[in-house]
């Protein structure tokens, strides 16, 4: 549990550090302005945070690491500065870090107490010499070290760009082993960076496609174990597992919740066709939602919980459409070339990402809900399965390599098409599931 505080401290500080006289162009807040176009990283210092010094450090390098990760940002080599901050309450000398091209600097303090820690930060917009914002005091754990150096650079990160933080948070996702005819699979949870993994299934049976539910408390999944693909729903805490799905004479996958966690959409198939059915969670009662000879599959909701974007061939090819809870006919929003599949929808309700094979390679690409502004993000031999962050800028996915011993590995990238980057996992994993931001 975290419990972020303004610190009185800090405002005195900031009211002090205010230039007096009338706002000018220089004293605008800093702010990175995120186009399509390109992008010079801004300039960030992250000095050495104060108080005790083992896992100061630790949470230093993670805030950092959050930050440059983004491309957004580009931190000043602890060498290349000529300023010190030599408590955390200190006055900052503006002209010295404006002096090694810092646009930013961020002050931290971590102090240790037991099994605690208290993590207090300032961020300082050096181009206008003043802060940017008040200073906050997170208190947390301390086996939750990670999670506080999170939230601080979410907070930077959010100030920065005006865009929502989401360093905080987590992903479900299928580590894959053995021969690639014969792949071992079990789902896992870690940090959107990779840290803190978490098993929730052994490797005894297939399991496929795991989805988190928007409080991130539960997850959802395709599960092998009595020989056909039904579905389990699992409560992440505990670690257990129940069938939603339980009829031998269909089979049913690729699930995922609305946004208010009543209803699980899935797809269905029975007597060799395939239908987009809900489900009440609390109650069980199901009803389909499609009713076509065509394969219908890997649905998602809109933000509001609406309408469902899914795939399905009934034009000949896997195409993209979007229809109402109410069974209206569904509308096609995808006319470019190739075949799509996998679409989900964005956290900001504004746009769907999904897979598009042209040829022999395939891409991840976002296009507007109405089907306009299409655009690829990726191409690779196989790329697929794209999952929004909570902030709706960055899609995680899967990139499989080529040839017989190709491997599955995790990627993300942002929305605009830049910084293309790899997970940081020593293992094969697929399946990415992105959660909401942690409480």
């Amino acid at each position: 549990m975290f419990r972020p505080s303004i610190l009185a401290s800090a405002l005195a500080l900031a009211a002090a550090l205010l230039p007096a006289g009338p706002l000018l162009a220089q004293d605008m807040p800093l702010r990175i302005e995120i186009t399509d176009g390109v992008i010079e990283p801004m300039t960030i210092a992250i000095p050495a945070f104060h108080g005790d010094a083992e896992i100061a450090a630790r949470v230093r390098e993670v805030v950092a690491q959050d930050l440059t990760g983004t491309g957004l940002f580009r931190e000043i080599p602890a060498e290349a500065q000529v300023a010190r901050l030599g408590s955390f309450a200190e006055a900052v000398s503006y002209e010295d870090w404006r002096a090694v091209d810092a646009q930013a600097l961020v002050s931290a303090e971590v102090r240790q107490m037991g099994e605690n820690i208290s993590v207090r930060f300032r961020l300082f917009d050096v181009v206008s010499g003043q802060p940017q914002g008040d200073g906050m005091q997170f208190d947390a754990r301390a086996s939750d070290w990670r999670r506080a150096a999170h939230k601080i650079a979410d907070q930077i990160y959010a100030r920065l760009t005006g865009e929502k933080p989401y360093f905080d948070s987590r992903v479900a996702f299928v580590q894959e082993t053995g021969p690639k005819n014969a792949r071992i699979k079990r789902i896992g949870v870690m940090d959107y960076d990779g840290a803190n993994i978490l098993w929730m299934t052994d490797s005894s049976s297939l399991v496929l496609a795991p989805k988190f539910s928007p409080d991130g408390r539960r997850l959802l999944y395709t599960s092998y174990d009595s020989g056909f693909p039904q579905i389990q729903l699992m409560d992440v805490a505990s670690v257990s597992a129940r069938p939603l799905t339980q009829d031998a004479s269909t089979m049913a996958f690729a699930p995922t919740f609305s946004p208010d966690g009543r209803w699980v959409a899935y797809s269905r198939e029975q007597g060799g066709n395939t239908d987009i059915w809900l489900m009440d969670v609390a109650t069980g009662a199901q009803r389909p939602l499609t009713n076509s000879p065509a394969i219908d599959t890997s649905p998602g909701f809109s933000p509001d919980g609406q309408r469902v974007v899914f795939e399905s061939d009934r034009s000949g090819t896997p195409q993209l459409y979007i229809m109402g809870l109410d069974g209206a006919e569904p509308v096609r929003i995808s006319f470019g070339e190739g075949r799509y599949g996998t679409p989900a929808w964005s956290p900001k309700g504004d746009m769907v990402a999904f897979t598009k094979q042209i040829g022999d390679r395939f891409h991840i690409g976002v296009m507007r809900t109405d089907g306009s502004s299409e655009r690829m993000l990726t191409e690779s031999f196989l790329d697929e399965g794209p999952t929004w962050a909570p902030n709706g800028r960055v899609v995680m996915f899967t990139r499989v390599t080529p040839g017989g011993n190709g491997q599955p590995r995790l990627h993300s990238v942002d929305i605009t098409g830049r910084n293309m980057r790899p997970m940081n996992l020593d293992f094969a994993a697929s399946d990415p599931s992105w959660g909401p931001l942690m409480p």
